[in-house]
Protein backbone atom coordinates (compact mmCIF):
# COMPACT_ATOMS: atom_id res chain seq x y z
CA UNK A 1 0.00 0.00 0.00
CA UNK A 2 1.20 3.31 -0.55
CA UNK A 3 0.38 6.94 -1.60
CA UNK A 4 0.20 8.68 -4.86
CA UNK A 5 -0.95 12.15 -6.24
CA UNK A 6 -3.89 12.53 -3.68
CA UNK A 7 -4.79 9.01 -3.37
CA UNK A 8 -4.50 5.60 -1.24
CA UNK A 9 -3.35 2.69 -3.71
CA UNK A 10 -3.38 -1.06 -2.15
CA UNK A 11 -1.13 -2.31 -4.69
CA UNK A 12 2.36 -3.56 -4.72
CA UNK A 13 3.42 -1.32 -8.34
CA UNK A 14 3.07 1.93 -9.63
CA UNK A 15 2.03 3.07 -12.90
CA UNK A 16 4.18 5.88 -14.85
CA UNK A 17 4.15 7.63 -17.95
CA UNK A 18 7.21 5.23 -19.84
CA UNK A 19 8.76 8.88 -20.81
CA UNK A 20 8.43 10.20 -16.90
CA UNK A 21 11.51 12.17 -15.79
CA UNK A 22 11.82 10.33 -12.59
CA UNK A 23 11.36 7.21 -13.96
CA UNK A 24 14.60 8.08 -17.07
CA UNK A 25 16.20 9.99 -15.08
CA UNK A 26 15.64 9.77 -11.55
CA UNK A 27 14.33 13.62 -11.48
CA UNK A 28 12.64 12.82 -7.98
CA UNK A 29 13.58 14.42 -4.54
CA UNK A 30 12.89 12.60 -1.33
CA UNK A 31 13.25 11.87 2.27
CA UNK A 32 12.93 9.51 5.00
CA UNK A 33 11.96 10.10 7.94
CA UNK A 34 10.63 7.59 11.41
CA UNK A 35 7.85 8.63 13.27
CA UNK A 36 8.22 8.50 16.97
CA UNK A 37 5.04 8.15 18.94
CA UNK A 38 2.99 7.41 16.01
CA UNK A 39 3.14 11.20 15.96
CA UNK A 40 4.71 13.79 12.70
CA UNK A 41 4.66 16.24 15.37
CA UNK A 42 7.19 14.81 17.44
CA UNK A 43 10.50 16.49 17.94
CA UNK A 44 12.37 13.54 17.19
CA UNK A 45 10.50 12.75 13.83
CA UNK A 46 10.97 16.66 12.78
CA UNK A 47 8.17 16.58 10.25
CA UNK A 48 8.90 20.14 9.56
CA UNK A 49 12.72 19.37 8.77
CA UNK A 50 11.85 17.00 6.41
CA UNK A 51 9.61 18.84 4.69
CA UNK A 52 11.84 22.06 4.64
CA UNK A 53 14.42 19.53 3.18
CA UNK A 54 11.69 18.75 0.15
CA UNK A 55 10.62 22.60 -0.30
CA UNK A 56 14.49 23.70 -0.50
CA UNK A 57 15.42 21.19 -3.32
CA UNK A 58 12.31 21.87 -5.06
CA UNK A 59 12.58 25.56 -5.29
CA UNK A 60 16.41 25.44 -5.98
CA UNK A 61 15.60 23.18 -8.91
CA UNK A 62 13.11 25.44 -9.98
CA UNK A 63 9.94 22.69 -9.83
CA UNK A 64 6.39 22.75 -8.54
CA UNK A 65 5.75 22.68 -5.30
CA UNK A 66 3.63 20.08 -4.20
CA UNK A 67 0.03 20.40 -2.61
CA UNK A 68 1.60 20.40 1.46
CA UNK A 69 -1.45 19.51 2.69
CA UNK A 70 -2.14 16.33 0.59
CA UNK A 71 1.47 15.56 1.76
CA UNK A 72 0.57 15.43 5.41
CA UNK A 73 -2.86 13.79 4.77
CA UNK A 74 -1.28 10.79 2.95
CA UNK A 75 1.71 10.63 5.68
CA UNK A 76 -0.91 10.35 8.78
CA UNK A 77 -2.49 7.69 6.84
CA UNK A 78 0.57 5.72 6.40
CA UNK A 79 1.90 6.20 9.86
CA UNK A 80 -0.96 4.04 11.07
CA UNK A 81 0.94 1.01 9.40
CA UNK A 82 4.34 1.87 8.73
CA UNK A 83 7.26 3.45 11.44
CA UNK A 84 9.16 4.99 8.26
CA UNK A 85 8.14 6.85 5.59
CA UNK A 86 9.90 7.40 2.33
CA UNK A 87 8.51 10.81 0.72
CA UNK A 88 9.00 11.56 -2.68
CA UNK A 89 8.31 14.98 -5.05
CA UNK A 90 8.06 14.51 -8.94
CA UNK A 91 8.88 17.51 -10.85
CA UNK A 92 5.57 18.36 -11.32
CA UNK A 93 4.99 18.48 -7.72
CA UNK A 94 3.10 15.09 -7.91
CA UNK A 95 3.81 13.22 -4.20
CA UNK A 96 4.73 9.52 -3.55
CA UNK A 97 4.82 8.39 -0.14
CA UNK A 98 5.54 4.38 1.26
CA UNK A 99 5.77 2.80 4.05
CA UNK A 100 8.32 -0.19 5.67
CA UNK A 101 9.21 -1.26 9.26
CA UNK A 102 12.22 -0.44 10.69
CA UNK A 103 15.53 -3.21 9.81
CA UNK A 104 14.89 -6.26 11.65
CA UNK A 105 18.46 -6.05 12.77
CA UNK A 106 18.69 -2.58 14.16
CA UNK A 107 19.03 -2.95 17.40
CA UNK A 108 21.97 -5.54 16.79
CA UNK A 109 23.59 -3.10 14.61
CA UNK A 110 23.38 -0.25 17.29
CA UNK A 111 25.09 -2.52 19.71
CA UNK A 112 27.78 -4.43 17.60
CA UNK A 113 28.17 -1.74 15.00
CA UNK A 114 28.96 -3.08 11.23
CA UNK A 115 32.05 -3.45 8.75
CA UNK A 116 32.31 -0.84 6.16
CA UNK A 117 34.40 -1.22 3.00
CA UNK A 118 35.79 2.43 0.64
CA UNK A 119 34.56 2.79 -2.56
CA UNK A 120 35.86 3.87 -5.46
CA UNK A 121 35.88 7.58 -5.98
CA UNK A 122 34.17 7.83 -8.88
CA UNK A 123 31.26 6.49 -6.82
CA UNK A 124 30.30 9.49 -5.99
CA UNK A 125 26.83 10.75 -4.90
CA UNK A 126 25.11 12.78 -7.66
CA UNK A 127 24.09 16.77 -6.55
CA UNK A 128 24.99 15.96 -2.88
CA UNK A 129 23.64 18.49 -1.22
CA UNK A 130 20.47 17.26 -1.90
CA UNK A 131 18.16 14.18 -1.36
CA UNK A 132 17.52 13.21 -4.99
CA UNK A 133 16.40 10.09 -7.02
CA UNK A 134 19.45 9.41 -8.86
CA UNK A 135 21.17 6.87 -5.82
CA UNK A 136 22.76 4.73 -8.50
CA UNK A 137 26.33 5.60 -7.56
CA UNK A 138 25.64 5.18 -3.53
CA UNK A 139 23.69 1.95 -4.52
CA UNK A 140 26.26 0.23 -6.39
CA UNK A 141 28.70 1.13 -3.84
CA UNK A 142 26.66 -0.64 -1.20
CA UNK A 143 26.30 -3.30 -3.11
CA UNK A 144 29.94 -3.75 -3.87
CA UNK A 145 30.57 -3.76 -0.46
CA UNK A 146 28.25 -6.62 0.36
CA UNK A 147 30.22 -8.65 -1.78
CA UNK A 148 33.11 -8.29 1.11
CA UNK A 149 30.77 -8.93 3.61
CA UNK A 150 30.74 -5.62 5.00
CA UNK A 151 27.49 -3.97 5.90
CA UNK A 152 28.18 -0.51 4.62
CA UNK A 153 30.23 1.53 2.39
CA UNK A 154 32.12 4.90 2.75
CA UNK A 155 32.03 7.39 -0.33
CA UNK A 156 35.60 9.45 -0.35
CA UNK A 157 37.17 12.03 -2.97
CA UNK A 158 39.51 12.13 -5.24
CA UNK A 159 41.96 13.61 -2.20
CA UNK A 160 40.42 10.01 -0.38
CA UNK A 161 39.24 11.71 2.41
CA UNK A 162 36.14 10.44 3.54
CA UNK A 163 32.98 11.86 3.11
CA UNK A 164 29.38 9.92 4.54
CA UNK A 165 28.08 6.48 4.42
CA UNK A 166 26.01 5.06 1.25
CA UNK A 167 23.16 5.92 3.45
CA UNK A 168 24.29 8.34 6.71
CA UNK A 169 26.60 10.77 7.92
CA UNK A 170 30.03 9.99 9.64
CA UNK A 171 30.97 10.79 13.52
CA UNK A 172 34.04 10.34 15.18
CA UNK A 173 35.15 10.99 18.57
CA UNK A 174 39.21 11.84 19.86
CA UNK A 175 40.29 14.38 21.73
CA UNK A 176 36.68 14.73 23.81
CA UNK A 177 34.87 15.73 20.80
CA UNK A 178 32.37 14.56 18.09
CA UNK A 179 34.08 15.16 14.76
CA UNK A 180 31.99 14.66 11.21
CA UNK A 181 33.14 15.95 7.73
CA UNK A 182 32.30 19.79 6.64
CA UNK A 183 29.21 20.02 3.80
CA UNK A 184 31.71 21.81 1.95
CA UNK A 185 33.38 18.15 1.34
CA UNK A 186 30.54 17.57 -0.58
CA UNK A 187 28.11 15.04 1.58
CA UNK A 188 24.43 15.59 2.22
CA UNK A 189 23.09 17.63 4.89
CA UNK A 190 21.47 15.09 6.95
CA UNK A 191 18.54 16.03 9.71
CA UNK A 192 19.80 13.31 11.91
CA UNK A 193 23.35 15.00 11.55
CA UNK A 194 21.62 18.46 12.25
CA UNK A 195 19.70 17.69 15.03
CA UNK A 196 23.01 16.38 16.79
CA UNK A 197 24.89 19.29 15.99
CA UNK A 198 22.85 21.64 17.64
CA UNK A 199 22.81 19.58 20.87
CA UNK A 200 26.77 18.74 20.64
CA UNK A 201 27.65 22.49 20.63
CA UNK A 202 25.79 23.54 23.63
CA UNK A 203 28.55 21.51 24.84
CA UNK A 204 31.43 22.56 22.32
CA UNK A 205 31.99 18.95 21.47
CA UNK A 206 31.50 19.11 17.76
CA UNK A 207 34.47 19.88 14.98
CA UNK A 208 33.60 19.62 11.55
CA UNK A 209 36.67 18.92 9.68
CA UNK A 210 37.55 17.17 6.03
CA UNK A 211 38.48 13.37 7.08
CA UNK A 212 41.81 12.77 6.05
CA UNK A 213 43.51 9.65 6.21
CA UNK A 214 45.56 10.89 9.02
CA UNK A 215 42.47 11.88 10.76
CA UNK A 216 40.96 8.61 10.67
CA UNK A 217 43.40 6.86 12.03
CA UNK A 218 43.30 9.13 15.55
CA UNK A 219 39.54 8.32 16.11
CA UNK A 220 38.66 5.62 19.26
CA UNK A 221 35.51 5.68 17.68
CA UNK A 222 32.97 6.21 15.00
CA UNK A 223 29.43 5.85 13.92
CA UNK A 224 26.83 6.73 10.97
CA UNK A 225 23.63 8.17 11.89
CA UNK A 226 20.44 9.17 9.70
CA UNK A 227 17.33 10.22 10.91
CA UNK A 228 15.62 5.95 10.95
CA UNK A 229 18.94 4.05 12.71
CA UNK A 230 19.94 7.07 14.42
CA UNK A 231 23.11 5.74 15.74
CA UNK A 232 25.14 2.65 14.37
CA UNK A 233 29.13 2.34 15.46
CA UNK A 234 31.02 1.16 12.77
CA UNK A 235 33.70 -1.49 14.46
CA UNK A 236 36.01 -2.11 10.79
CA UNK A 237 36.87 0.33 7.57
CA UNK A 238 38.52 -2.31 5.10
CA UNK A 239 40.49 -0.23 3.04
CA UNK A 240 43.61 -0.54 0.07
CA UNK A 241 44.77 -3.91 1.47
CA UNK A 242 44.12 -2.82 4.99
CA UNK A 243 41.67 -2.50 7.98
CA UNK A 244 41.22 -0.38 10.71
CA UNK A 245 39.43 -1.07 14.02
CA UNK A 246 37.38 1.19 16.30
CA UNK A 247 35.52 0.47 19.21
CA UNK A 248 31.68 0.07 18.77
CA UNK A 249 31.06 -0.08 22.58
CA UNK A 250 32.61 3.05 23.16
CA UNK A 251 31.05 5.33 26.02
CA UNK A 252 30.43 8.13 24.23
CA UNK A 253 28.51 6.38 21.60
CA UNK A 254 26.11 5.17 24.46
CA UNK A 255 25.67 9.26 24.90
CA UNK A 256 25.40 9.82 21.18
CA UNK A 257 22.20 7.42 21.11
CA UNK A 258 20.96 9.09 24.06
CA UNK A 259 20.14 12.33 22.53
CA UNK A 260 17.81 10.71 20.17
CA UNK A 261 15.93 9.97 23.36
CA UNK A 262 15.58 13.37 24.31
Amino acid sequence: MFWYNGKFINSQTLELDIYDPGLLYGATVFTTLRVYGGSLDSSLTNWLAHCDRLHTSIQSFAWEQPDWNRVRQGAELLITKFPVLRITIFPDGREWIIGRHLPQNLSQMQKHGVACTLAQPELYRSLPSHKTGNYLSAWMAKTNAAKSNSQEAILVNNAGNWLETTTGNLWGWQNGRWWTPPLTEGILPGIGRSQLIDWLQTQQQVVTEAWTSEIVKGFEAIAYTNSVVEVIPIHTVHQHGESLQYDPYHSNLHKLRQLFLA
